[in-house]
């Protein structure tokens, strides 16, 4: 039977990511360290460097949903209800 597939935690690939971005050893032999595959390491690594940027984008904080977006949205959401309670009014003979 084939080996088992092997799961890590995002510590552990976070801390391989980082030791291979300070190039102190080699991908073989961080590969050797850890009992990973060179390819593994160099993945991670892109990971790292590309989605690493994106922490420091909006240092004030979580990001928002843009107002305008948000504006719109709830302007559906209004004319969703409007509606709505117009087709209720005249089914139950509501008048106003």
């Amino acid at each position: 039977m084939g080996k088992k597939r092997r799961k890590f935690s995002a510590s552990f690939k976070h801390k391989v990511a980082t030791e291979a971005l300070t190039e102190r050893h080699t991908l073989s032999e961080l590969a050797q360290k850890y009992d990973l595959h060179p390819n593994q390491i160099v993945s991670w690594k892109q990971v790292l460097q590309k989605e690493g940027q994106s922490l420091f984008e909006n240092k004030r904080g979580p990001k928002t949903p843009d107002q305008s977006e948000l504006i719109s949205k709830l302007y559906e959401q209004i004319g969703q209800l409007q509606f709505e309670l117009n087709w209720l009014k005249k089914k139950s003979g509501y008048e106003h």
